[in-house]
């Protein structure tokens, strides 16, 4: 097996909504926010090469939204995937199977793409399944009225449409030893419905993609919890499982939203669960 990671671009979002109910004081120390109140986000993915398999973890936004779409989340850097994958010698036409932690657009949004002459959309992995859950399936294509801005019909229906859509199974609780795709998986309801959190075991080390359970190094204390979140309380109690156990084991968190940290683990300290060290992925992922 080898991993690499994928950076599908750069973007920015309101700092007070990423950290809710924590005052600006306190998070722009960690991040900080230029004038308009915005702070640097990444959208990085995870590639997982296991023999024949090639899988990808998330997308990022994509493009085929408006100029006034992205003019909301001010793109900034020059990442793509097609870039990042070509780096690593590889093409979308290779990757076999695209797991998306949770349908919101800015992890989904790659997956799909205009067709030749933008009548329409396909898929922008011609030969990879995607794989989500049954349950967040119907939580995002039936949306509610909090999250309904991120769940867009368009970044959805046409993996459906296509025939390329899967489900991993979750026969017992909220973790997945080992799911179809060869890694365990942490279901998580606090940010959405069943998001889906890859742990994969690799070269003697514990290495879990984060997605939106620890967005940035910056949300490692409990209380601090994006105002995004539908279930902000049950996001507290699944990030203390969360950030205990790795403090606990020593695994590695690989941060899909952090601009400026890829890879980190934690440690026990009088306060709770804090920031231990940081590291370039290309250094664990090796």
């Amino acid at each position: 097996m080898k991993l690499y990671t994928i950076e599908s671009g750069n973007f920015k979002l309101d700092g007070g909504a990423m950290f809710g109910v924590v005052p600006k004081t306190i998070w722009n120390k960690t991040n900080p926010a230029d004038s308009n109140n915005l702070i640097d986000m990444a959208a990085r993915c995870l590639l997982v090469e296991d023999g024949d398999r090639l899988t990808l973890i998330d997308t990022g936004m994509g493009n085929k939204q408006g100029d006034k779409f992205f003019g909301y989340y001010s793109l900034w850097g020059d990442h793509s995937i097609d870039k990042s994958l070509a780096q690593h010698g590889f093409s979308r036409d290779d990757v076999t199977d695209v797991f998306l932690t949770h349908l919101h657009f800015d992890h989904v949004g790659g997956a799909i793409q205009w067709n030749k002459d933008r009548t329409g959309y396909e898929p922008a992995f011609k030969n990879a399944h995607f794989w989500t859950n049954d349950n967040h399936w119907e939580w995002a294509t039936k949306p509610n009225a909090r999250e309904k801005a991120s769940f867009l019909s368009e970044n959805i229906l046409p993996m459906q449409e296509s025939g390329q859509l899967k489900f991993v199974q979750r026969p017992n609780g909220d973790f997945v030893e080992k799911s179809e795709l060869g890694f365990g998986i942490f279901f998580a309801d606090g940010h959405t419905e069943k998001q889906m959190l890859p742990q994969i075991e690799y070269n003697g080390k514990t290495i879990i993609f984060a997605a939106d359970m620890l967005p940035t190094t910056g949300h490692i204390p409990l209380p601090y919890v994006m105002g995004y979140d539908t279930r902000p309380l049950l996001t507290i109690d699944e990030k203390a499982k969360f950030l205990n156990a790795a403090a606990d084991t020593g695994h590695y968190l690989l941060l899909g939203h952090d601009a400026h940290h890829e890879v980190i683990t934690v440690q026990h300290t009088d306060k709770g669960v804090r920031l231990k060290e940081v590291f370039k992925a290309a250094d664990i992922l090796i």
